[in-house]
Formats: structure tokens, C-alpha cells, sequence
């Protein structure tokens, strides 16, 4: 089975680092917008992570994908919670979102895997 979880994150582990020594104060200017858009306020940081899978399906970025997949996870979102927040995408964008969304729930079930130990019941269809 392909990884578009750790093994995205992995392959791009060298060349973020090798860019970020070129360019420190971006990479940093980044962090502090991620960092204040993702804290939790009116909507909490696991809805947010859910947004931003949803996006990172819509933008068909594998790396963003990863990322949000992990975040999610790590915020507590369920398998179930985060099908739902990629069949809105599906809605919103249509064919291509089947195929990167399909990517996006294989990093998450990857993750609450890594971190649960086992993936939730699936759902009978």
C-alpha cells in the first residue's frame, strides 16, 4: 500500500530543509501564520485541521495532505469526521477530488492507526 502520509513527508524532508537554510525568514513568517491560524478561537484547532485536509484535497497538494491528515489526527478528529470533511470537497470540486481525497483518507487512517493502534469500524456501504 502507498504512504501518503509519513512516506510524503519523508521524501520531502531534505529538500524543505535544504530550502530553509536559503530562506529562514519566510519558512519562520510561515510558521508564525500556521501557527496563529491553526490555535484554537472560535472554531478549535481540530476543525481547522479538517478544513485544511479538505483544501489540501482541493488544492491536489500531497504534502499538504500529510500534514493535515497528521494535524487532524493529532487533534482528535475520527475516521468518520474526517470522510465527511473530503465529501465536502467532493461536492465542492468534483471528479479530481475523488482521487486526492481517496489519498487524503489513506494519511489519516495512517495516522490514527500509528497513533490508536487500530483503525475504527468501517462503515457498511
Amino acid at each position: 500500500m502507498t504512504s501518503y502520509g509519513r512516506a510524503v513527508r519523508h521524501e520531502l524532508g531534505a529538500p524543505t530543509r535544504e530550502l530553509r537554510r536559503w530562506i529562514p525568514g519566510a519558512y519562520e513568517g510561515y510558521k508564525q501564520l500556521h501557527d496563529a491560524t491553526m490555535a484554537a478561537g472560535e472554531l478549535d484547532t481540530k476543525t481547522k485541521e479538517l478544513i485544511a485536509l479538505a483544501v489540501s484535497v482541493s488544492r491536489q497538494c500531497d504534502g499538504c495532505i500529510a500534514a493535515h491528515a497528521q494535524g487532524a489526527v493529532r487533534n482528535g478528529a475520527t475516521l468518520g469526521e474526517a470522510a465527511e470533511a473530503i465529501g465536502v470537497n467532493f461536492m465542492m470540486d468534483g471528479g479530481p477530488a475523488t482521487v486526492y481525497g481517496a489519498r487524503a483518507f489513506a494519511a489519516v487512517t495512517e495516522y490514527h492507526e500509528r497513533e490508536h493502534g487500530t483503525s475504527e469500524s468501517t462503515q457498511d456501504g
